[in-house]
């Protein structure tokens, strides 16, 4: 295979033109090449305005490596394609199916490769199936009706299917889990532009139609799903894993004998966490970040991006800001969402949190990103490895206090008045052009309601000048980034777990049968790396126990 990188493309190319330029750049003809594909596509605006794409492709074409010799560059060579490989299975006879608790990205998908390799997993989920979850979160956002089993936070799909259905990742990759999984959601629905695209994203609109094909398969491969069961209690003696207490849909509590159970709880499941620690799971607590969504007309970014308006083959654009503050605290975006809505993410009662979504168009008016601030266990001002979650009830209490159960709502100049008892130069726009930006009734973008109110009052000053102090830095990189006219919305505190439950070589906890995995566990940081921290536990389930059927069965 001959990769081909640094194509430079027209943002309105054709199938041809990628083609030929293909065939210009190996020096032959089409009669040459045998196949080929993108693999990698994304937009080079360094020299706005003037915009294209840069694309990498692989061809297979006759005499490959003559042809790589002939073009005589760097931009041209041969690479060999590994594709993931399902290791091998383990020797040991299982007394029960694995039973995987929750159905995010990383239960979902260690769930899918074990349902498709003879294993028949169980999935326990909390919350209910995706249909169902759909129109218990839209009768919260638009009448209140919060319900605490079945939220933005849980039900099958996990957190992720109702945010923007970002799908890159930091994770290094060397055994093609990305790709795997990437793959696997083309299959079930999302995409082919997923498999390229530089920053891939689903959408929530599309992906509730993944999440609900990859079940399907899961049971049509043996695999076993029961929604509104909660894994409440777990029945450990010596160190090893014996059954799990569950609680059905009836409120009714059964017995259910289990020996290999993978803890995909995600970041919100707080009650399974104290309930584990309570039963001498070890864990510990971790760094993690909180503040708030800020809104900003998705025009100013286009322009900042684009250095014009975006058009009609432009995507909404985004950005991805990081800064040191000058007491040393980070502070970052986080979970960019171009042209989409701040939604109430809450999952416990008197408290509120927010994220941000964007559906498959992202053609909403406004962006939306976390800003947030590094945090660690010495900011708690507690002691034990759940001090986070402490100081997360804490600043989520204060902010649906703010807002008297909506989502509070400041302006940008608003809150930096409160905190520093002055306005200063530095978030004035610095043109007229800037300011037409904020014209004509900017108002916030809300999956439920919102209240204009302070916000300053939610976090501790410490964290507050910082977020300030971020913005401002952020400012002179996106002209109008810290404009009076911003909308400050709280508060982000589920950005990551903030508890890690260790675990050893095989992935276990101390706690034998027992395999933390995901976000939840402290192993992952989005859709993509909980998915394929999934696909590591499922790995090390298989790599000690046998199936349970085969294909032929």
């Amino acid at each position: 295979m001959i990769r081909i990188n640094q194509i430079r493309l027209p943002l309105d190319y054709t199938e041809e033109m990628l083609c030929k330029k293909i065939c210009h750049i190996l020096k032959t003809d089409r009669n040459a090449i045998l196949s080929y594909r993108i693999v990698k596509r994304s937009i080079d605006a360094r020299k706005k305005p003037d915009i294209f794409y840069s694309i990498t492709a692989e061809a297979e074409a006759k005499k490959e490596e003559r042809l790589v010799k002939k073009a005589g560059n760097s931009q041209v060579s041969i690479v060999v394609k590994e594709a993931y490989q399902w290791k091998a299975a383990g020797e040991k006879t299982a007394a029960h199916r694995p039973v995987i608790i929750g159905s995010g990205p990383a239960g979902l998908f260690c769930a899918y490769l074990l349902a498709e390799h003879g294993y028949r997993p169980l999935i326990l989920e909390r919350g209910r199936d995706v249909d169902t979850r759909k129109k218990d979160v839209e009768a919260f956002w638009e009448k209140g009706a919060f319900d605490p089993g079945s939220n933005v936070q849980f039900g099958e799909g996990g957190a992720g299917t109702f945010s923007d259905g970002k799908l890159n990742t930091l994770v290094k990759d060397k055994d093609g889990r990305n790709g795997y999984v990437l793959s696997v959601f083309v299959q079930n629905g999302a995409p082919e532009k997923i498999l390229y695209e530089g920053k891939p994203h689903i959408g929530t609109d599309i992906l509730i139609d993944v999440v609900k094909n990859m079940r399907e398969r899961i049971k049509a491969w043996g695999g076993e799903f029961r929604f509104q069961n909660q894994a409440i209690d777990f029945e450990i003696e010596k160190n090893r894993l014996y059954g799990l207490l569950v609680k059905d849909e009836k409120g009714q509590t059964y017995r259910l004998e289990c020996d290999t159970a993978v803890l995909a709880i995600g970041h919100s499941a707080r009650d399974t966490l104290e309930t584990l620690l309570q039963r001498g799971v070890p864990m510990e607590a971790k760094s993690f970040a909180v503040g708030f969504r800020v809104e900003h007309p998705q025009a100013l970014i286009d322009t900042a991006q684009y250095g014009r308006d975006k058009g009609d083959l432009l995507p909404a654009a985004s950005y991805k800001l990081t800064a040191k503050t000058s007491n040393d605290r980070g502070v970052y975006s986080f979970c960019m969402c171009p042209g989409g809505f701040v939604v109430n993410a809450s999952s416990e009662e008197g408290k509120l949190a927010v994220n941000g979504m964007s559906y498959s168009g992202r053609n909403g008016k406004n962006a939306n990103s976390a800003i947030i601030v590094s945090v660690t266990p010495e900011d708690y001002g507690a002691a034990g490895p759940l001090a986070g979650i402490a100081f997360q009830r804490k600043i989520e209490e204060k902010a649906f206090l703010a807002g008297n159960g909506n989502i509070p709502v400041e302006r940008f100049g608003d809150f930096k008045e409160d905190i520093l008892g002055k306005r200063e130069t530095g978030n004035v726009p610095s043109d007229t052009e800037t300011v037409s930006f904020f014209q004509d009734g900017f108002e916030p973008q809300i999956k439920g309601g919102f209240t204009y109110t302070k916000v300053s009052g939610i976090l501790p000053g410490q964290l507050n000048a910082a977020f300030i102090e971020g913005m401002e830095q952020f400012d002179r990189v996106i002209p109008g980034f810290a404009d009076d006219h911003v909308l400050i919305d709280g508060i982000e505190s589920r950005t990551s777990s903030p508890v890690r439950i260790p675990r050893d070589e095989t992935n276990q906890s101390k706690i034998r049968g027992l395999y933390p995995c995901g976000e939840g566990a402290g192993y992952a940081g989005g859709i993509t790396s909980a998915a394929m921290d999934g696909m590591k536990i499922a790995e090390s389930i298989a790599s000690r126990y046998k199936p349970l059927y085969t294909k032929a069965d």
